[in-house]
């Protein structure tokens, strides 16, 4: 134990004096499993679980020495295979604030969650907070009940295709990328060619494609208030504030965390229940608003300042509201 803390601790000094820290997950109390924490106390026995998804929506890992959380996706997901195991847990708030992401995690999370209720029976109310836009508010409608904070954006309903052009940068310093392909539609998209009109023809049908899994998932869930006719002709890629959203019934409620509670205990129809999280830091997961996924180990090391303004963007599809493109 005493070498495993002195390693750790050289770390530090060094990536600190360096500048710099890859990206390392370090376990170096030797414990993976996370821990259940109280958030409000109640008399009775029965649980609601509070589900963090902060930031954007990937599966890369989140930059940061002796993190122990992993990335997102499996995040969420070992809390709920978690949750799924504990009889006393009889609902689920996930608290959203993410600008969205890449469409498959997007999409394996709205799974999950939607296989969740299933097997369990168990209600999951989301509950958004500053952003909950595009893959954010994709996830958003696999859950039983949307509430939006006061103050919440949200929407950005839309596909993005992110494609870097390199070539007019490499001409200008005299490199040359040399392609060999077994048919002409292989590398489109590739940074180190000039997009052609049928290349782009081809990766809007891509676009327009997951544009559609969307709208059916937005349906899914709206069905009951909005046709789809009406979903297509709002769901243009801007985004909504909370109230109207709820105007345009994207939402079913404008509220606080006590109204999510509130509605949570309501769909699992009991009137009490302790609110617990699960979290690697539990004596830093002390309120329902002390963040159980930022609220990571002191030592972590940022390497990328500009990290909240602008994702690290590969190349891909996104269902992410990205207010700094181009276009």
């Amino acid at each position: 134990m005493k070498n495993k803390i002195l390693l750790s601790i050289m770390l530090v000094v060094w990536f600190g004096m360096t500048g710099c820290a890859p990206h390392i997950h370090i376990d170096f109390m030797g414990k993976e499993d996370i821990r259940e924490v109280q958030l409000i106390k109640s008399k009775v026995k029965e649980k609601i679980l509070v589900i963090d998804l902060n930031g954007t929506i990937t599966t890369q890992q989140n930059p940061g020495l002796l993190n122990r959380g992993g990335d997102l996706l499996s995040n969420i997901y070992y809390r709920l295979q978690t949750a799924s195991r504990d009889p006393l847990v009889k609902g689920v708030i996930l608290r959203i604030d993410s600008p969205g992401g890449d469409g498959t995690t997007s999409d394996i999370i709205l799974h999950e969650i939607l296989q969740f209720r299933k097997k369990t029976n168990i209600p999951v109310v989301a509950l958004m907070m500053g952003v909950a836009a595009s893959g954010g508010y994709y996830v958003a409608c696999g859950c039983d009940t949307i509430i939006a904070h006061p103050t919440t954006i949200t929407g950005s309903i839309g596909v993005i295709a992110v494609l870097p052009g390199l070539k007019g940068m490499l001409d200008k310093i005299g490199v040359e990328i040399n392609i060999i392909k077994s048919g002409k539609m292989k590398d489109v998209g590739s940074p180190f060619k000039d997009l052609t009109q049928e290349g782009r023809t081809y990766i809007q049908d891509m676009v327009d494609q997951m544009y559609r899994k969307f709208l059916q998932v937005v349906h899914h869930n709206r069905k009951a208030f909005l046709s789809m006719a009406e979903i297509e002709n709002l769901a243009d890629g801007r985004v909504y504030h909370a109230q109207q959203a709820l105007d345009l019934k994207l939402i079913d409620e404008i509220g606080y965390f006590d109204a999510a509670l509130k509605r949570t205990l309501s769909l699992a129809k009991i009137p009490a229940a302790n609110v617990v999280a699960y979290t690697y830091h539990p004596k830093r997961k002390t309120n329902i608003y002390a963040n159980v996924n930022q609220q990571g180990n002191p030592l972590t090391v940022e390497i990328d300042a500009l990290k909240h303004l602008l994702p690290t963007l590969k190349t891909g599809f996104y269902y992410l509201w990205l207010p700094l493109s181009n276009n």
